[in-house]
């Protein structure tokens, strides 16, 4: 069962951008898409881009190192779904942004 951690509060993240956070020593990227909190891991499996800093646009974020693209609700690389990111279960309560690890 994961622990979940308040990493932000959702007047932090606005609809269509992203973050990176800090929860029990992990970078993680959150992205508000549409009202909706996603959470994955925050470094590319390229060549290690910061993707909370990427460009987020619907549902795909862009690292912003060489524009990797991958879906943020399930951490699946565009152009090649058997590439993956870690993604973490994430929860809102009143203002709180919490994800789980």
């Amino acid at each position: 069962m994961p622990n979940f951690v308040k990493v932000a509060s959702t007047s932090d993240l606005k609809p269509g951008t992203a973050m990176t956070v800090t929860a029990n020593g992990l970078d993680i990227a959150i992205y508000n898409v549409a009202g909706k909190i996603y959470a994955t891991d925050n470094t590319c499996v390229h060549q290690g881009g910061p993707l909370g800093d990427g460009m987020l646009e619907g549902e795909v974020i862009s690292c912003p190192w060489h524009m990797w693209e991958y879906n943020v609700c399930t951490g699946e690389n565009v152009g090649n779904c058997s590439i993956k990111l870690t993604t973490f279960p994430v929860e809102v309560e009143g203002t709180d942004i919490k994800v789980g690890v």
